[in-house]
């Protein structure tokens, strides 16, 4: 048989939810009785059947398809009466052909006039992103600098931060690997892949990359696998070229206030950007 997806909306209506008109099978919003009336459906359930699980609206033929959105997601193991509950215990996986055909219901829409368009106090950043907030991020490439990491981001108090009137705080992003593992391989690739994605988020006007110096996850292999570039709002910090581990106010003043977000940058402005 061949499968066709169709788009439709999904109806919801009384105990459960029928994601599509020609489905054989419908979901249980919650706990369903044994033998509660369906009367949106026109079947009694025949099983207690559990939230999340489905039930079947007619009768299925053993070998017939379960239709889920329309598509198959299953064939009946066994003959299933309506009212059934339909999980593994009645439900087999088998190959069939498919049609891979989309999008085919997709009707063009007229936008809506520029002065209409709805629009939020946001932030636009110069690569395009667009924020919500005005964050100073401090990432740790390592477990060994996750304490100045902290340190340095509760230095920053309310007080300290009365002349920044845009950002909304600094915050750390501590954890606790970096270090004891393969320089290449999925783990690194994984840990550095997040540490990047802070680094790029819109809501940090600004990011301090604070290393130890000797970790595995070295700053400059970070910057260099995740396409990072130093400078501007990105700095690093290597605790090591410093003498190990100053106090977090020294340590902080220099390379984080250089990330503070310029009051009238409009980088760091609120604006209304479309929604």
């Amino acid at each position: 048989m061949t499968a066709q997806v169709q788009h439709t909306g999904k109806h919801v209506a009384g105990l459960t939810i029928r994601l599509h008109p020609d489905d054989n099978v419908v979901v249980a919003r919650q706990e369903v009785a044994l033998g509660m009336a369906l009367p949106e459906e026109a079947v009694t359930s025949r099983a207690q059947i559990p939230a999340g699980y489905k039930l079947a609206t007619r009768e299925i033929q053993q070998g017939e398809a379960i239709l889920k959105y329309n598509v198959p997601i299953g064939f009946a193991s066994r003959d299933i009466s309506a009212g059934d509950m339909v999980h593994s215990h009645n439900v087999a996986f088998e190959e069939f052909d498919r049609d891979y055909r989309h999008a085919e219901g997709y009707v063009p829409v007229t936008p809506v006039p520029a002065n209409e368009v709805a629009t939020f106090q946001g932030i636009v950043r110069e690569n395009g992103q667009v924020a919500t907030r005005n964050y100073v991020a401090i990432l740790s490439t390592v477990n060994c600098s996750a304490t100045v990491a902290r340190k340095v981001a509760d230095w920053f108090t309310e007080e300290r931060l009365v002349d920044f009137p845009n950002v909304d705080g600094v915050v750390a992003f501590p954890h606790s690997l970096g270090c004891g593992m393969e320089m290449t391989g999925e783990p690194m690739a994984l840990l550095r892949r997040t540490i990047a994605g802070y680094a790029r988020h819109a809501n940090f006007a600004a990011v301090l990359i604070v290393g130890l110096g000797c970790e595995r996850n070295q700053i400059n292999g970070l910057l260099e696998e995740e396409g990072l570039d130093a400078g501007g709002r990105l700095q690093t910090f290597t605790m090591q070229a410093m003498g190990g581990r100053p106090r977090p106010s020294r340590l902080a003043w220099r390379p984080s206030r250089h990330c503070y977000p310029r009051p009238t940058a409009s980088s760091a402005s609120r604006s209304l950007p479309p929604t």
